[in-house]
């Protein structure tokens, strides 16, 4: 089968892979819609450390193309939203009350690209379908599932990790499409004042619809002094989903005592995270540090979905470029790379009957 990834670190490509195969409980899918994702060009830069001959992707909504023998909840030409996290059920660590991300070590239930191909080919597989699986609800377009599967879910997390409060000040760091999830998610968590920092017009646009109060952007100063200073002492939760390592030790600096410190980002492998101690009051100022990765499985994508079917949010804002056709995966996943200023998401949309 073709599949679009990574010949080798900073070389993309078309690959000829083998078919997947079908365990038991496991499912083949073809994509219908996908969207490249940062952690996809990240990974192809060798932000995930050394990689050859991998298919990249893991947005996607697919058709039922064969399930394993013991799936019982799913049949051939089912449409399903693919949740970018796919634990294996059977692992010990799935029961950690904490998260389910890591079924057998550091991130384990992330299957794509970690263990196995990604979404942006012909066919590919997903364990455990039963539990993974869900099917595309009733009046929810692709377009919008498709951005729960990694978008919202992770954008939320950082939501859940922050345990954001009623009455709170909240500052999202990075307002690409998983800090304006974060945005909306702190609306919807009843955030009072939501600061998001970014510079793109199209992103501040939209954070403002999702529920920004304030917008700071660095081009105007360090964004800990003015951060800091419009809020008389700080935020009181602060959610990293961009940057790097700076950006790491400026949400520690802006969040005040006692507040709460949310990393969703994906820092590179080669990054030292570090901070002076006194922006920790010594190790004193019970600041809690807090990084995750986002939780998988077919209930937290309903619930993600819930939110969309019942009209608490319009994840479609996220859409800015649409493509069409399998080979148009190439250009679609080029443009997420090079990251063009009115970019927030692209999307490919297949149709099999066309190709």
């Amino acid at each position: 089968m073709k599949g679009y990834g990574m010949k080798s670190v900073n070389e993309a490509s078309w690959l000829e892979k083998v078919k997947p195969t079908a365990g038991p409980m496991d499912a083949i899918l073809r994509p219908l819609a996908l969207a490249p994702c940062s952690s996809d060009t990240h990974t192809l830069h060798g932000g995930s450390g050394e990689k050859v001959d991998t298919i990249l992707g893991h947005e996607a909504i697919g058709e039922v193309m064969e399930v394993g023998a013991l799936v019982s909840k799913f049949k051939v030409g089912d449409i399903v939203v693919v949740p970018c996290v796919t634990p294996n059920w059977e692992e010990k660590g799935v029961q950690n009350p904490r998260s389910n991300a890591h079924d057998s070590g550091l991130m384990g239930s992330f299957k794509f690209l970690a263990q196995k191909d990604g979404t942006m080919a012909e066919f590919f597989h997903v364990n455990n379908a039963d539990a993974n699986l869900v099917l595309l609800p009733e009046g929810v377009s692709m377009e919008a599932a498709l951005m729960t599967v990694d978008m919202m879910s992770t954008g939320f997390h950082g939501i859940e990790l922050a345990e954001v409060e009623f009455g709170d000040t909240v500052v999202v760091i990075g307002i690409g499409p998983v800090g304006l999830m974060a945005v909306a998610g702190a609306k919807l968590k009843g955030a009072a004042r939501i600061i998001a920092v970014g510079t793109r017009p199209n992103c501040v646009k939209i954070a403002k619809e999702y529920g920004a109060t304030d917008i700071v952007s660095y081009k105007e100063g360090d964004i800990v002094e003015q951060i800091v200073a419009m809020t008389g002492g700080g935020a009181d939760k602060t959610i990293i989903a961009g940057g790097n390592q700076e950006t790491f030790t400026q949400a520690i600096a802006l969040t005040r005592e006692c507040g709460v410190i949310s990393n969703v980002n994906f820092f590179d492998v080669t990054e030292t995270l570090a901070m002076p101690a006194y922006l920790w009051g010594l190790g004193l100022a019970n600041k809690d540090i807090r990084g995750g990765f986002c939780p998988g499985g077919a209930r937290r994508i309903e619930r993600m979905l819930n939110m969309i079917k019942y009209g608490r949010i319009d994840t479609t804002k996220l859409v800015t470029h649409r493509f069409y056709g399998f080979a148009a995966i190439e250009d679609a996943f080029k443009m997420m790379d090079e990251k063009p200023a009115d970019l927030i998401k692209p999307v490919i949309f297949i149709d099999w009957d066309k190709e």
